[in-house]
């Protein structure tokens, strides 16, 4: 077995933008070639790699070492009004799982629905039931990749913090996805060293160490409003306070990886993993007992 490194792998979500051609294939290669160690494959849009691409991007990413997760289809909505649309969303949220693991990623990010007319308790109580047939789908036939529920940025979404550590905390086989972007625009604060602390500590008490270290993380700027999310920006044209974040995902000893999903996409990766790299740097070791 790999060991997993210490400390954070850095990454995209997407090819790209100075990645050559348009091919998540070609997207491997070129993430290396940027200094960057993880690529989110992209099937937000639907699920339109053919098994033999997915073969092929599964060995790319082991003989380069690049860490690979994926992002499932945006439509998805396991708190649909009508069940037959529920059902879809699970099929193809399995899929979507199936395909991930063909791919070599490792994890499987996935937005889980909206509230739509339904109280928060009974969208929660949908999607459970949904996810638990899901899960154990996935665990008959031996899906290697890890199925992570995001937190997200707009009220009406289902996955505010608690929603997905309650989740995660009650059935076994989903992790969460942090994106500290959206947990910020959702709740209009956790923005300093204190609140990212905070947050990363309660992850711990809900779900053990062992999230910390094997944790999957989103991160960009981030417009809002009182509705929460509203659009990604580039770190530096946001008041997210990135270095603070940092700073706290060091100090908590968080490993695992962050995908950037700012508009800049590498540009903002790379200057996450040097600032990154810069201040554990400058940590002073540990005395001697």
């Amino acid at each position: 077995m790999t060991p997993v490194p210490e400390g954070l792998l850095f990454g995209v979500a997407g090819i790209p933008h100075s990645c050559p051609e348009d091919s998540s294939l070609r997207a491997v290669e070129h993430v290396l070639q940027s200094g960057l160690e993880a690529l989110e494959l992209e099937f937000v849009q639907g699920l339109k790699m053919g098994p033999e691409t997915a073969s092929q991007v599964k060995q790319a990413s082991r003989r380069h070492q690049i860490r690979l997760s994926a992002h499932a289809p945006y439509f998805i909505n396991l708190n649909a009004e009508d069940r037959g649309k529920r059902m879809q969303s699970q099929d193809l949220l399995l899929n979507s799982l199936r395909l991930a693991a063909a791919a070599g990623a490792t994890d499987l990010v996935f937005h889980a629905g909206y509230y739509g007319l339904k109280t928060p308790e009974e969208t929660y109580l949908n999607i459970k039931d949904s996810l638990r047939e899901i899960l154990s789908i996935a665990r008959s036939e031996k899906i290697a990749a890890r199925l992570r529920i995001e937190t997200m940025g707009k009220k009406k979404q289902f996955g505010s913090l608690d929603e997905v550590l309650s989740l995660c905390r009650e059935l076994e086989g989903l992790f969460p996805c942090l994106d500290f972007a959206h947990i910020f625009a959702r709740e209009g604060r956790v923005n300093s060293y204190r609140d990212f602390y905070q947050v990363l500590k309660k992850v711990e008490k809900k779900l053990g160490r062992l999230a910390l270290k094997q944790a999957h993380i989103h991160i960009s700027g981030v417009k809002y409003n009182q509705t929460g999310e509203l659009k990604h920006l580039n770190l530096e044209e946001s008041d997210l306070r990135f270095d603070e974040w940092l700073q706290a995902l060091d100090d908590a000893g968080v490993s695992g990886t962050v995908i950037c999903e700012s508009p800049s996409l590498e540009a903002d990766a790379l200057m996450l993993k040097n600032l990154y790299h810069n201040l554990r740097e400058k940590k002073p070791a540990p005395q001697p007992r």
